[in-house]
């Protein structure tokens, strides 16, 4: 068990210089390569009970800097998370600073116990059988995949009338995945519960017209909100948000790669997630209650054979290259989704918000 203790976390930040911030030490990468590269390899369940506003009121350019310094450092073993080489999973308890941040007006036992139900509601904890209505999803999101994949669509236009007008390319030889992941060896695994996406890579140079933010984003502990970011030719080349435009700017501009999505996601509105009505203030969660972009980095395994593949080869496929991968909601209850084939034809895949394959 690896303990992280996000006070003291914060107390680092705080304190210590950006220089010692930036200085990973090599052990702290190798211990976990030792648990996926070592005799027996691992599998790896992360449990997130964070504050979502543990680092609220810290320079934003420290934090972000730091974390970078961190992705970078570590981006060998998430090399192995990304392509799926061991199995690995995310779940969520309420700690007493996440349940009172959604449910400020409750005593602290009480709005863990409230969180609680909420999070037992959304994962299908509370069905009479869990595991038969985890088959029953996890074969639904499976068929709509497999139509995605039979099509093979050249592009998905989004469209709302917030003033989402979004055509997304999609990569050279892309797959539609759903959160069902398979190792190497053929072991099954679900890297987040819960899960309602059905996703694949955007094309990073092939992405037009404009996408407005519909939840809010947790970034380092405080809010961006109110979102409208205008794309060209696969680049953020515009944007304002009601709440956070400064932490906009500096979540685009992590890398080169930031300014791009390397993930498209669908989700119909009705997901056991958006219909709860909560912010749950973590991705995990939030990610899952409507359509989706990533900026940053896309999945390998969303092109056939990309987890062979090296970065190079990948960017030739058109799916990007980052140090982020952080998720945005932008479905709505009206969004309409269409795919769009090579010679031009539509077939509409969302109206009103939900799937009509």
């Amino acid at each position: 068990m690896h303990y992280n203790d996000e006070k003291l976390s914060r107390i680092r930040l705080e304190n210590a210089d950006l220089a010692v911030l930036e200085d990973i030490k090599p052990w702290t990468v190798a211990k976990y390569m030792e648990y996926v590269e070592g005799e027996g390899g691992a599998c790896v369940l992360n449990i997130h009970a964070a504050d979502p506003e543990i680092y609220r009121g810290l320079p934003a350019e420290k934090v972000e800097r730091a974390n970078i310094a961190q992705r970078n450092a570590m981006r060998p073993y998430r090399d192995y998370t990304m392509n799926d080489r061991i199995q690995w999973s995310i779940v969520a308890v309420p700690s007493p600073a996440w349940a009172k941040k959604i449910f400020p007006d409750l005593p602290e036992e009480a709005a863990q116990e409230a969180l609680w139900e909420a999070i037992f509601e959304v994962t299908r904890m509370n069905e009479p059988d869990p595991v038969a209505a985890w088959r029953t999803h996890l074969d639904a999101m499976a068929r709509h995949r497999d139509f995605l994949n039979e099509q093979r669509f050249d592009a998905v236009h989004l469209k709302s009338a917030n003033g989402t007008d979004l055509v997304i390319g999609l990569a050279q030889d892309h797959l539609w995945e759903i959160a069902e992941a398979h190792t190497p060896e053929g072991y099954v695994f679900m890297p987040n519960i819960p899960t309602e996406e059905v996703y694949t890579a955007p094309h990073r140079e092939r992405v037009n017209g404009t996408v407005v933010g519909t939840k809010p984003y947790v970034y380092n502990g405080d809010i961006i909100d109110g979102f409208t970011i205008t794309f060209r030719d696969g680049k953020a080349v515009a944007h304002t948000a009601r709440v956070g435009d400064d932490l906009l700017e500096s979540l685009l501009t992590t890398d080169e790669g930031a300014c791009r999505i390397g993930e498209i996601a669908l989700v119909p509105y009705s997901s056991p997630i958006s219909q709860k009505g909560l912010l749950f203030y973590s991705t995990l969660f939030d990610e899952n209650a409507a359509c989706h972009i990533a900026f940053g980095a896309g999945y390998p395994g969303t092109v056939a054979g990309g987890t062979a593949m090296d970065t190079a080869a990948l960017l030739e496929k058109g799916v990007n290259e980052s140090v982020i991968h952080d998720d945005v909601m932008v479905g709505a209850a009206d969004m309409d989704i269409d795919g769009i084939r090579p010679d031009g034809a539509r077939v509409p895949l969302f109206r009103g918000g939900e799937w009509v394959i």
